[in-house]
C-alpha cells in the first residue's frame, strides 16, 4: 500500500471517504456474458457525487487521496461512440483486509497503554478489566433500548445477545462461528484468523485477557451479568474458542404466554 496519501486507517477517519469506500465496496456484481458474475466496473466521480449528495470537486479530492493510499483503483471505461472515456473508481482487491488488521492493532495498542496506566486508587487494571471497560464504553455509544439490556428470558433472546457480541469481534478482525449446546444455554464461539496471532503466541495472558474482557464486557452491558466466559487460546494453528454459558433461568414459550389472572371456567 502506498504511503503517499497516508495509511488506510488515517484515510478512513474521514466520514466522506468512509462513505465513498462503503459505496464502492457494495456495488452489485454484473453478468460476465457466460452465465457467471464479475465485480462491478466501478463508479465515476460524478456518479458518486450524485449518490452521496456532494459536489463533484469534493468527491474528486477524496478519491485522489484514496487512490494514493492504495484503497481504490482507477481506470478508464472504453468510450461509447465519439464520447470521452469515463474514469471509474473501484476498491483495490485486498485493501480493506489490510486496513482491518491495522485498525485492530491500533485498538489493541490503545488498550495495552490503558492497562499500564495507574488508576486513582494506585493500582493498574488487568488486561481483562481493560477489555471489560472498553466494551462497556463501546456498547454505551449505541443508545440501546432498556429492554435490550434486561436479562434474556429465552434461548433465542440470549443467542441474539451473543450475536451482538460476535458483531463486535468482527470489528477487531476476527471471523467468528457460533454453535450451541445445552438447549441454547451455551454458545461456543470459534475465533478464526486471530489478527494478533504472532503477538498472542508470546503474550497469551495479555492478548487473550483483553479479549476475554471484551466478551464479558459486552454481555454485561446487555444485561447478562451471570454469563460465564471461558476462552481457550490456540486450540489450532489459527483458532481460539470462547465458551459462553448463561445461568439465568429461561422460561418456556407456554409459560411466557400464560395468563395467570385469567378466570378459569368450569
Amino acid at each position: 500500500m502506498s504511503s503517499s496519501g497516508g495509511s488506510g486507517v488515517d484515510l478512513l477517519s474521514s466520514q466522506v471517504r468512509r462513505r465513498i469506500v462503503d459505496t464502492l465496496a457494495n456495488l452489485p456484481s454484473t453478468p460476465d456474458g457466460s452465465g457467471g458474475l464479475r465485480p462491478a466496473e466501478g463508479l465515476s466521480a460524478q456518479d458518486l457525487a450524485e449518490h452521496l449528495g456532494l459536489h463533484v470537486t469534493t468527491v474528486r479530492f477524496h478519491l485522489d487521496q484514496l487512490v494514493s493510499g492504495g484503497l481504490l483503483t482507477s481506470h478508464f471505461e472504453p468510450p461509447v461512440g465519439a464520447g470521452r472515456p469515463r474514469k471509474l473508481y473501484a476498491v483495490e482487491p485486498g485493501s480493506l483486509e489490510t486496513v482491518s488488521t491495522e485498525d485492530s492493532y491500533r485498538m489493541l495498542s490503545g488498550l495495552l497503554v490503558e492497562s499500564f496506566r495507574t488508576q486513582p486508587d494506585g493500582r493498574q487494571l488487568s488486561p481483562e478489566e481493560v477489555g471489560v471497560r472498553w466494551s462497556h464504553d463501546r456498547v454505551a455509544e449505541e443508545d440501546l433500548d432498556p429492554a435490550d439490556q434486561a436479562p434474556a428470558r429465552t434461548a433465542g433472546q440470549w443467542l441474539g445477545k451473543v450475536g451482538h457480541m460476535v458483531d463486535l469481534l468482527r470489528e477487531w478482525g476476527y471471523v467468528p462461528e457460533v454453535s450451541t449446546t445445552d438447549g441454547g444455554r451455551t454458545a461456543n464461539v470459534s475465533l478464526h484468523d486471530c489478527p494478533f496471532l504472532s503477538l498472542a503466541r508470546d503474550n497469551v495472558a495479555v492478548v487473550c485477557g483483553i479479549h476475554r474482557g471484551l466478551i464479558r464486557g459486552v454481555m454485561q452491558s446487555l444485561g447478562e451479568e451471570s454469563t460465564t466466559v471461558g476462552l481457550t487460546p490456540l486450540v489450532g494453528p489459527n483458532l481460539c474458542v470462547a465458551a459462553l454459558t448463561s445461568s439465568t433461568p429461561f422460561t418456556s414459550h407456554r409459560a411466557r404466554n400464560a395468563s395467570p389472572d385469567k378466570e378459569t371456567r368450569p
